[in-house]
Order: C-alpha cells, then structure tokens, then sequence
C-alpha cells in the first residue's frame, strides 16, 4: 500500500468525498440565491459572505483527501501526505477566523454609525412586490441543505477521525442559527427597527469566529506536534489520555511523547529499551481494535549509556 489512508477506512472516506461534492453542489445553489437577493441588508451580506465561506472546508477535504488516496510515498515525502489534512485543516481555520473578525468589523461600523439599511421592492407579474419577502425565502431555502449534509457528516467525521470534515460538519449544523438571526434581522427591518439588521450581522459574525478560533486551536497544535486533539475542541482526545495510560503501564520508567500526524497518532517511548519480542503498534492501542489504525507507529528510544 502506497497510500497514507488506513485500509478499514477506504470506504468511509469514498462515502465522505460523494457527500462533500454535493455539499460543494448545494451551496453553490444557496450562494446564487442568496447573491440573487442581497439588497442593502448587512444580514444578507454577511450570510452570504459566510455561505461563500462554506466552500473552503469541502474544497481542502476533497483535495486532501485524493492525495491520501492517491498519493505516492518518495523520497521526497516518505511518510507520504497523512499531514495534508491537518495542513487543509490549518488553512480553513485561518480564514474562518479572519473572515469572522471582518464581518464583524463591518457590522459594528454600520452599528456604530446608525447606518439605516433599507429594503425597497421590486415589481413582478405587474405587482411590487417587497424585497424582504425574498430575502425571507432565500434564508429559509439555505437552511435545508446545510442541515441534512451537516446530520450525514458528523459520523463519517467521527468514524474517520476527520478534524476538517468534522469542522464542515459543525458548519453546515450550525447554519439554522446564522439563517435564524438572519431572518429576525430581515423582519426587524420591516418593522422599522434600523438596528436589527446590525446585530443580526454581529450576531453571525460572533458565530463565525467562535469556530475559527477553536479550529485555530487545534489545527496549529497539531502542526507543532502538540498532543493529540479532539476532534471538536482544543482539549486532549480521549483516545491519546488512554494510549499513554496503556504505554505507562506497561513502560513506568519511560517519558511517553505522543503526536498526531493527521488523523494518525505515533508515539514514542524515551528511556527504555524496546521489547525482545516484535509487536506491531496496534498491539499498544488500549481498548477494542476498531480505532487501533490510528496508532501508525510506536518507537523506543534507550537510555544514554555513560
């Protein structure tokens, strides 16, 4: 096998690709109508800002994903490319988060400035026809997709150990709240209440960047071989606290280092010699073998002699 994919999970990850390239479909629909309607709203900005946003998480899975898969192990690159999804990780992280802190900005300016937004009509079939009823639909059509991608994501993200596609995932679940503030922003405007569309926009903005940091958090860990994360926040995960209980017992004398190379762990023991007898690195893993293809190696470094 040439590949950095773990054979048991070469069938999920096809699953997962199918899955993001109609995510990728969906919300190309939804950035059309929500492009199709935007008018003056800051609201409908900045959703369609973060709906345009949503393209970057699918985009770095797919093609982290085919160099997983396809990707030739070199001289160049000898443990292959298990890193790429941790480097696409890295990447969404970044722009979620600035992309955040911009909406952000502008919002609080249009705030601050008591920036009164309008939505005007337009004539169809002869009739006007107020644009915020569109505005309205348009928000509700960008629910659906994201809600029912979002619901298939998560369990191929867990069984995968997928920190991108699982940052996707939480995307896509949490849209019916920017899609909620949204449409209180838009009603609130046709009541006459200037501000709403404002903090409606604040609102999504804040949403944005409490993901981007968490995905920061955990994505430049595992670039600067930190501990292995959860794969839904920057805390240790439960499967490296009980991969170094399991390697403690067995090794007391031993300094237990443990990193994470995309979705696989490798671990090294310091100041010990290695065991007479040749085990592979799943015979480490400490519970039931279903997860052990993420223990992709286990070293031995001996003491100094002096």
């Amino acid at each position: 096998m040439t590949n950095s994919l773990p054979d048991e999970l070469r069938d999920t990850m096809h699953a997962a690709i199918k899955l993001e390239y109609w995510n990728l479909f969906w919300t190309a629909t939804i950035i059309l109508v929500m492009g199709l309607v935007l008018g003056q709203s800051q609201t409908m900005k900045t959703a369609w800002v973060e709906d345009t946003l949503g393209i970057v998480p699918p985009v770095a899975f797919l093609i982290a994903a085919h160099l997983e898969l396809k990707g030739e192990r070199s001289g160049k690159f000898p443990f292959g490319f298990e890193r790429v999804n941790g480097l696409g990780f890295f990447v969404a992280a970044v722009a979620l988060t600035a992309v955040g802190l911009l909406l952000l900005f502008n919002a609080a300016v249009a705030l601050a400035s008591a920036e009164h937004a309008t939505v005007g009509s337009i004539v169809m079939f002869g009739h006007d026809l107020w644009l915020g009823w569109l505005m309205i639909a348009a928000q509700i059509y960008s629910l659906v997709p994201p809600m029912l991608i979002g619901r298939k994501e998560l369990p191929l993200a867990e069984k995968l150990n997928d920190k991108l596609l699982h940052t996707d995932a939480l995307m896509n679940k949490a849209n019916w709240l920017t899609g909620a503030a949204g449409l209180a922003g838009i009603i609130g405007l046709g009541f006459g209440w200037w501000w709403a569309d404002s903090v409606a926009a604040i609102v999504i903005s804040i949403d944005v960047i409490s993901d981007g940091v968490k995905a920061l958090r955990s994505s430049t860990a595992e670039l600067v071989d930190g501990s292995p994360r959860a794969l839904s926040s920057p805390e240790l995960s439960q499967d490296a606290l009980d991969l170094e209980k399991r390697l403690r017992r067995e090794f007391p004398a031993a300094t237990i280092r443990l990193r994470e190379t995309g979705r696989l762990i490798r671990a090294e023991v310091h100041g010990v010699h290695p065991p007479h007898e040749h085990r592979h690195p799943r015979h480490y893993w400490p519970t039931e073998g279903e997860r052990s293809w993420r223990l992709a190696q286990v070293s031995f470094v001996p003491p100094v002699q002096r």
